[in-house]
């Protein structure tokens, strides 16, 4: 069989990636055996290079995956008649309602197979290209083209040709090794061209490769009782436009016995995914690099999640949408449990793509880490937004959450950069770790994540904007924010706060906005290098009512108009300086330009309420009376920090 080796050059590469890019994760899988092959592709690196790469580097394309030009290529020709064919050429011939292609070549098909099925069994070394010209290829009990041995095999979609293939809701042969898709390949698979295809796999799957799967092109529909597109070892997408309807999982790979296979590499295309299990779903690592993906998986987040995941039955009956449901036995029924939209059981690593994303569970799910360098993610989940195991590391990209259970939860979460926008019905972003599945408790820190020392969430930079109806923040350790900006419209109800730490909260950069709830209100810690200042009101204040705070000279460190109703406000500028007076104003109106309750540029007229304070230690708390003195009984702030005098502190 052919084995495609990665150049050393490539293995450098790889090499020196997880270098440049060691600080996007923060854990490692098993060394890989390097010398393990796929057809047409080869993982070279170890799985934990490919948590810290793209994964470019780690498929191999041919120049055949590309090459349709096969009219200058000595082609032979198939003409399907109903139930007979005619041949032009050599290399294949039929047997009762099978045509067989037994050698290396080009095989034309064009025309109608009523009940029969193309078999490529080549015991010699070569590739078979079997181009699609206009072909409807039908088989009631097994699948309509099986690639029963071959080095490699490229299906070609000729340009302008609309061709399908169907097979039954039953078939003949149901062994392990027997077919169970419309196409079935037992080696290598690339599917190139421009021209259409469409998959209608009735029994089980739509396109299964159970070696390397590749797509370089064409305009592919996928009707399928189960999953849609599988590779077991690999898949991988250039180019192309996918459509798929799925009961169970839309793409997948699954390969779980060997580390360094089993990922998916989406590097472009387009897809359209309505599954009724996960939309994509890598057995070990999935990578996407660019393309275009509208996702919708279990009915989307109206139906919401159980304990994490959607009932099967519940996700197979939104997915098909009066497709049937005759996917077989051999299914693995723990699988349908899950209905995300992109999960991995490793890593997943995005730096590139434009995402709509409609979840009933999880909208994104990592069971070890994951890695957002770039993209733009539209996201609505009946879960989770983004959820990770071990990690999530945020460098760049503009992620909208607009529903979610919790927006961004991991054990540890960086942020260095982007445009983040959180909207849920519990934590925004909350610090915990181990598996998700918290939406069935109901509340913020009842749920399955523990709770320990190096649980941290990093904030280094970019912009973050929370509406949370929770806790806004949610560390089950503690907070470092150095850089960036960070907006929280906060809980209305007092067992939640704006913030929620259990160890420290140290900022020494950026600006933090933060308004909620005056119950469980906390600040940033004592040892803070920035300053900071908590405001708890009387009673609780009308959304949309400003607070502008000012310095002596009446210039703006910061004027704001929480969303929602509050009782308290925390402010945190590398403007604010000790022994420097300022003054925080309530009401009032601006003319500045709004974003996400925050003012940039015009004038503060003054509102009719105000409060004068000089900064002289890391925290200022104040009531409407002027500054009050903390408890600080807890030495990092904590829960126990709360004000003296006013309020419910």
């Amino acid at each position: 069989m052919m084995k495609n080796k990665l150049s050393s050059l490539k293995l450098a590469s790889a090499l020196l990636s997880i270098f440049l890019l060691a600080s996007c994760s923060s854990n490692t899988a098993p060394a890989a055996n390097s010398s393990e092959t796929t057809e047409s592709a080869e993982l070279a690196v170890d799985s934990s290079a490919a948590a810290n790469t793209d994964g470019s580097e780690l498929v191999t394309y041919d120049e055949e995956d590309y090459y349709s030009d096969w009219e200058n290529e000595d082609p032979n020709y198939i003409e399907l008649n109903g139930a007979s064919a005619s041949f032009k050429g050599s290399g294949a011939a039929m047997v009762d309602n099978q045509i067989r292609i037994a050698l290396p070549g080009v095989y034309v098909v064009s025309g109608k197979l009523d009940d029969g099925q193309i078999m490529i069994d080549v015991e010699n070394k070569g590739t078979v290209k079997l181009v699609l010209n206009g072909a409807e290829i039908n088989n009631s009990n097994d699948a309509a083209i099986y690639v029963k041995q071959a080095d490699k095999t490229i299906l070609t979609l000729q340009d302008g040709t609309q061709n399908m293939v169907s097979d039954g809701k039953s078939y003949a042969n149901t062994g392990e090794d027997d077919p169970s898709a419309a196409i079935f390949s037992k080696d290598a698979l690339t599917i190139n061209g421009t021209g259409s295809l469409t998959v209608n796999g009735h029994y089980n799957d739509g396109i299964v490769g159970k070696d390397a799967l590749i797509i370089t092109g064409g305009n592919i529909t996928i009707h399928s009782a189960d999953d849609g597109l599988v590779g077991r070892d690999m898949l991988a997408v250039k180019e192309g436009t996918v459509t798929i309807e799925a009961a169970g999982d839309g793409i997948k790979s699954t390969n779980d016995t060997e580390t360094s296979k089993g990922f998916i590499v989406l590097e472009g295309g387009s897809f359209d995914i309505k599954a009724g299990s996960d939309g994509v779903q890598a057995e070990t690592s999935l990578f996407v690099t660019g393309g275009q993906y509208t996702i919708t998986t279990g009915g989307g987040s109206v139906n919401g999640s159980v304990n994490g995941s959607v009932k099967a039955e519940d996700n197979r009956q939104n997915a098909r949408g009066g497709w049937e449901d005759n996917a077989s036995e051999a299914s693995d029924e723990t699988e349908t449990q899950s209905a995300k939209g992109l999960k991995a059981s490793s890593d997943i690593t995005i730096s590139g793509g434009n995402f709509k994303i409609d979840s009933s569970d999880d909208a994104l799910h990592s069971n070890n880490s994951m890695t957002l360098a770039a993209g733009k993610f539209s996201i609505t989940a009946g879960d989770d937004g983004i959820h990770a195991d071990s990690s999530i590391t945020v460098i760049d990209g503009a992620i909208t959450i607009d529903k979610s259970y919790e927006g961004i939860e991991s054990k540890l979460v960086t942020i260095s950069g982007g445009e983040i926008h959180v909207v849920s019905s519990d934590d925004g972003i909350n610090i915990g770790g181990g598996n998700d599945g918290s939406s069935v408790n109901g509340r913020s820190g009842q749920n399955t994540l523990s709770s320990s020392g190096d649980s941290t969430l990093h904030i280094n930079g970019g912009y973050v904007a929370v509406d949370a109806a929770g806790d806004g923040l949610d560390s089950n350790g503690s907070i470092y924010m150095k850089g960036g900006t960070v907006i929280v419209n906060g809980p209305t109800v007092n067992n939640n706060g704006a913030l929620d730490y259990n160890g420290v909260f140290e900022i020494s950069g950026g600006l933090l906005i933060a308004a909620g709830s005056a119950g469980m209100a906390e600040a940033p810690s004592e040892q803070s290098t920035q300053h900071s200042i908590l405001m708890q009101y009387s009673s609780t204040q009308q959304a949309g009512s400003l607070i502008s705070l000012q310095d002596s000279n009446g210039e703006t460190i910061a004027t704001f108009a929480p969303k929602k109703e509050y009782q308290t406000v925390v402010i945190s500028s590398s403007e604010l300086n000790k022994d420097t007076e300022y003054t925080l104003y309530s009401g009032g109106s601006s003319t500045g330009s709004e974003a996400d309750g925050l003012y940039t540029d015009g004038e503060y007229q003054e509102g009719a309420n105000s409060v004068s304070m000089t900064i002289s230690n890391a925290v200022t708390y104040l009531n409407e009376s002027g500054v009050t003195s903390g408890r600080a009984s807890n030495p990092g702030g904590g829960r126990m920090n709360r004000m003296d005098g006013g309020g419910q502190g």
